[in-house]
């Protein structure tokens, strides 16, 4: 890339700023193509903030995917249960995850539209499935705190061990159709706001 930010090069959405491109990010560009090729069941975007002390997650919270009328009428609730049960698989893998913790939703649909660029948002809305941002602290995790070591690398590599655990827990509902959740997920699955 020749510095542009690449998690907003997902899609153009000003007129101004066509994206992605060849020449401004064809990192984005070639990942597009071939996941337009393979198509996606489940797309995370991983992250490190600085401000934020947790590991939490951001999905495409207020995009069409999460308000989209399923054929049995349910708006938005195949993306949001996924979302909750994700996450809440992870935690029960990961002391680390936790989901009360995180970036707010964005305050209304046009917002969230005007984010469309964002890899996560893209993502999810362009292949129809779970898509979300795994954040990671840079210091310490205050869910866990390690003051002497803090969220070092041997904490980062159970954390990515972990995930797989959590996609395997997840895997089975990814593109299941109906009220899949119903008598399977539990109060604790909940997707947290």
């Amino acid at each position: 890339s020749v510095g542009a930010n690449l998690n907003r090069e997902w899609t153009t959405v000003r007129p101004d700023y066509v994206a992605p491109t060849p020449s401004r990010s064809p990192e984005v560009l070639s990942v597009l193509s071939a996941m337009d090729r393979t198509g996606v069941d489940f797309f995370l975007d991983v992250h490190g903030d600085e401000e934020l002390p947790y590991v939490f997650f951001s999905g495409a919270e207020r995009t069409p995917i999460w308000s989209k009328d399923a054929p049995d009428g349910t708006k938005g609730e195949r993306i949001r249960r996924l979302h909750g049960y994700f996450v809440s698989c992870y935690r029960r893998q990961n002391p680390d995850v936790q989901k009360e913790i995180g970036y707010p939703p964005p305050d209304s649909e046009e917002i969230a539209m005007a984010h469309m660029n964002v890899a996560t948002n893209q993502v999810s809305n362009r292949f129809d499935c779970l898509g979300l941002t795994l954040e990671m602290p840079f210091k310490d995790c205050a869910t866990n705190a390690d003051p002497e070591r803090g969220f070092d690398v041997r904490r980062a590599k159970r954390l990515g061990a972990d995930l797989v655990e959590a996609l395997e827990g997840i895997r089975p509902f990814l593109r299941a159709e109906g009220e899949f959740w119903k008598g399977v997920f539990g109060e604790e699955d909940e997707y947290v706001v």
